[in-house]
């Protein structure tokens, strides 16, 4: 039985960090916009700084970070303050991005650092990371067992859907190949992360 548990357990969590990972995002969003502005090989960063950066965080939040924001909702109000206020900037970047078709005359895509960083500062994150947390972790005894295979699920499927939206992104190069076309898809990414960004403002 225990073990039927188990598995029933693994299943649920793998679906719900697919679901979550897969869905669009300001992370799933821009790297689209990055593989098509940048290609593949120079998006690497970005999608490995997403990956084992928002694994790495639900890690912590797991091992007992999220207690902070318990104790102090403030601090978690703050960092959402910040956090959509970024992303905001971060469309008006890709929204008046030139889209010039010369690598060398491109803005520079995320760094690994960066992209990890954004993690922190990102309210699609923090929900999913919580919200994770608090359904799958079912045993105290055995919390820091559970919190590991969390983590571990998360950094796999996280692993599948960036690479998916980045490749996503070059796909799309093929049918974008003119200047203007990519500055008209930039637009469309900027006031799509504006739009993902719009249910965490008035919740």
């Amino acid at each position: 039985m225990e073990e039927f548990y188990a598995f029933t357990m693994l299943l649920s969590i793998a679906t719900f960090t697919v679901s979550s990972t897969m869905t669009p995002g300001p992370n799933n969003i821009m790297l689209l916009s990055s593989g098509l502005t940048f290609g593949y090989k120079r998006t690497i960063p970005h999608i490995l700084g997403v990956t084992l950066g928002f694994s790495l965080m639900v890690l912590l939040v797991g091992l007992g970070f999220g207690i902070i924001f318990e104790k102090f909702p403030v601090v978690l109000k703050v960092l959402k303050v910040v956090g959509i206020a970024y992303l905001f900037w971060m469309a008006y970047k890709i929204a008046t991005s030139k889209g010039s078709m010369n690598i060398k005359e491109k803005s520079k895509p995320f760094s690994f650092i960066q992209a990890a960083l954004f993690q922190w500062v990102n309210p699609k994150g923090w929900i999913m990371s919580l919200t994770s947390i608090s359904i799958f972790v079912s045993s105290k005894e055995d919390s820091i067992t559970q919190v590991l295979i969390i983590s571990l699920i998360f950094l796999l499927s996280g692993m599948l859907s960036t690479n998916t939206w980045a490749i996503g992104g070059v796909a799309l190069k093929r049918f974008i190949k003119d200047e203007s076309h990519v500055r008209k898809f930039n637009i469309i990414m900027a006031i799509l992360l504006i739009a993902s960004v719009i249910p965490f403002i008035f919740e």
